[in-house]
């Protein structure tokens, strides 16, 4: 079974910046198909829950009341890029308009709920290192993706015999 990272707020993990979750039903079939290994970049990175929300502003990450919050981003983002190099994980799972795993969309520095094109912290770096990255709006073709993953590797199995 292939190796997937997914953020824990998604399993249910109480790790938001408020303390809470978003957990989705959906994540059960992952459960299914995929090893899944819980990240959360901010927790990874030193930062306590509940706590301030923050967003990008520019390329730092500032919490509501104005804090440099950007190096608890680049070490949770550290920490996770170890963990996806150490077990060769090629596809993630990530809550979209976070500052550390937006995967399509961020807010956009202002606290005002307005949200932009663009990258959280950990997505960027993942996307760099050529990691396949979903969200919730896609969870049924990563889904999906286990299945064919599955099949090409009976294929080649079957090729090499």
């Amino acid at each position: 079974m292939q190796t997937i990272i997914v953020s824990a707020c998604l399993l249910g993990e109480n790790v938001k910046y408020n303390g809470g979750n978003n957990y989705d039903p959906r994540i059960e079939k992952l459960k299914e198909v995929y090893d899944i290994i819980p990240v959360c970049p901010e927790t990874f990175g030193g930062l306590k829950r509940p706590r301030e929300p923050s967003e990008i502003r520019n390329i730092k990450v500032v919490s509501r009341s104005g804090k440099d919050v950007t190096k608890f981003f680049e070490e949770g983002a550290r920490q996770v890029l170890n963990i996806v190099e150490f077990k060769n994980v090629k596809k993630a799972l990530l809550m979209d308009r976070s500052p550390s795993c937006g995967v399509n969309q961020i807010y956009n520095g202002t606290f005002s709920k307005k949200l932009i094109p663009g990258q959280g912290y950990t997505a960027k770096r993942l996307l760099e290192k050529g990691v396949k990255l979903y969200t919730l709006d896609n969870i049924d073709e990563l889904i999906a993706s286990a299945d064919d993953d599955k099949l090409k590797k009976t294929e080649t199995e079957n090729s090499e015999n």
